[in-house]
């Protein structure tokens, strides 16, 4: 695999952090580049096995020729009806690197970047039909300022949101580079550079539903790791990071406290085996500035 295709984020500590069974069954539900999904083939023995989920057409034709893979071309929210149609009732470890791969962002045609000049696209999987264009073109005012508060946590959305409702009626905003120029016309030149990545991550979340599949995705966790089995989870976003936390500390995402017992022992189905947030190195950012943001949480299956 070509370097420059992807460079996975935090790969030893993430794949550590399954404590992987030779023999055991475990899912990858962000191949993405394929570098975790390899190391852990790479930890497998001849009775392992692999089942990875990405819907990109791009990370389908990436896939390693191993007959301990399989690779499922959807969305890792149906995770638990593809483990049931497979026959698999639980298994032994569960990782997902939330980040957008690299080639993504460095495949112009995409539309993940402000960089280039391309289509506002943004689907991670080409059959999905809503776009980013769409989304900017299409949501009302009211709508448009949600994604861009919520998923962009930008403290002026209201002002970005109106502008865009007033630029769209003189000409369509249908490249990267006409929605660039309407956000930097509405943003002083000293918050640009951190504006513009705020702006095409949240449209980016809002065109792939990413946190509503993440909450499913989570939510069904807890019923196919099987007792001692791991969860390692690398989110990049706030609130990515919240609803993992959330989910190891009370076993539900929505809810950072954990419902007790008649004894007051607390009931939850993980087990942090970190407490903190473990960060990339300042020599990993160095070499891969987009670890930056990162933060990784490993939990073990309790018995609960």
């Amino acid at each position: 695999m070509s370097t420059e295709y992807h460079i996975p984020v935090l790969l030893k500590e993430s794949v550590d952090g399954l404590d992987i069974n030779p023999s055991g069954t475990y899912v990858d539900v962000t191949f993405g580049g394929g570098g975790h999904s390899r190391e852990i083939l790479r930890r497998l023995g001849a009775e392992g096995r692999l089942i990875a989920f990405d819907q990109d057409e791009q990370a389908y034709a990436n896939r390693p020729d191993d007959k301990r893979l399989t690779f499922v071309r959807h969305n890792f929210r149906y995770i638990a009806q593809f483990l049931r149609y497979m026959g698999i009732d639980k298994v032994d470890g569960l990782l997902g690197d939330l980040g957008v791969s690299s080639h993504h962002f460095d495949a112009a045609e995409r539309g993940f970047s402000f960089r280039f000049d391309a289509p506002l696209d943004m689907r991670m999987g080409q059959g999905m039909e809503r776009t980013a264009a769409d989304i900017v073109n299409n949501y009302a005012e009211d709508e448009l300022k949600r994604v861009f508060t919520v998923y962009g946590e930008i403290a002026n959305a209201g002002r970005l949101a109106k502008a865009i409702v007033r630029e769209r009626v003189a000409k369509s905003i249908d490249t990267t580079t006409r929605l660039r120029e309407i956000v930097e016309a509405n943003t002083s030149k000293n918050e640009q550079s951190k504006m513009l990545p705020k702006v095409f991550q949240a449209l980016r979340i809002e065109v792939n539903g990413e946190m509503d599949a993440l909450r499913e995705m989570l939510t069904r966790s807890t019923d196919i790791i099987r007792p001692g089995g791991r969860m390692v989870i690398i989110a990049y976003h706030s609130l990515e990071d919240r609803m993992v936390k959330n989910l190891i500390r009370s076993g539900n995402v929505d809810k950072a406290n954990a419902e007790q017992d008649i004894y007051g022992h607390s009931q939850t189905p993980f087990e942090a085996v970190n407490r903190k947030a473990i960060v990339p190195s300042d020599e990993e950012i160095e070499r891969n500035s987009r670890a930056r943001s990162a933060k990784l949480r490993i939990a073990v299956r309790t018995n609960f």
